[in-house]
């Protein structure tokens, strides 16, 4: 995206990136201009290092950061930031994700990290805290949330429906 990044999606590998497709599709249905990297606790320690420490001076108000196993990218992002970081745990093949999502959770008093659910769904929800972390300050934004928000009540209502549309066919059956 051509603007200024408001969020930085952060992943420790491109294998990462079919989870947090997700996450680019909500920011970018509600407008909001990121960026991708993918960056490593582990393996490029001084390029995390140099994005903590710069993001803020590019813009960046909130940081997206996803890992999987040993996932020490949201904490090592948090520690050497005071922007919000909100943590996806990727699933694994070792443990189903238990392992990226405790790596994730776990932190120290004074360095939080919103951590969301496991993949996908936890990719998608961390876009959406992100725009309501923006839309604190911004108007057409919180305005925008509150329509997604009815859209999904909406879906929930249609699903409900269907539901109970079959119902009634089952119980004409008997």
């Amino acid at each position: 995206m051509g603007e200024t990044p408001k969020v930085a999606v952060v992943m420790g590998s491109e294998s990462d990136l079919p989870v947090m497709e997700g996450t680019a599709e909500v920011l970018e249905r509600f407008g909001v201009p990121f960026e991708m990297r993918v960056l490593s606790a582990h393996r490029s320690p001084d390029a995390v290092a140099e994005f903590a420490r710069d993001a803020r001076a590019r813009g960046v108000q909130v940081v997206i950061a996803a890992a999987g196993g040993a996932a020490h990218l949201a904490g090592v992002l948090a520690a050497r930031s005071t922007l919000p970081v909100i943590g996806v745990p990727i699933p694994t093949d070792q443990m189903g994700g238990m392992d990226s999502l405790l790596s994730t959770v776990q932190m120290p008093a004074g360095v939080p990290v919103a951590c969301m659910g496991l993949g996908r769904s936890g990719a998608r929800n961390a876009a959406v805290m992100a725009v309501e972390i923006l839309a604190l300050a911004d108007e057409d934004l919180g305005q925008a949330l509150r329509g997604y928000k009815g859209e999904l009540a909406e879906q929930v209502g249609d699903q409900d429906a269907r539901v109970r549309e079959w119902l009634k066919g089952r119980a004409r059956r008997r």
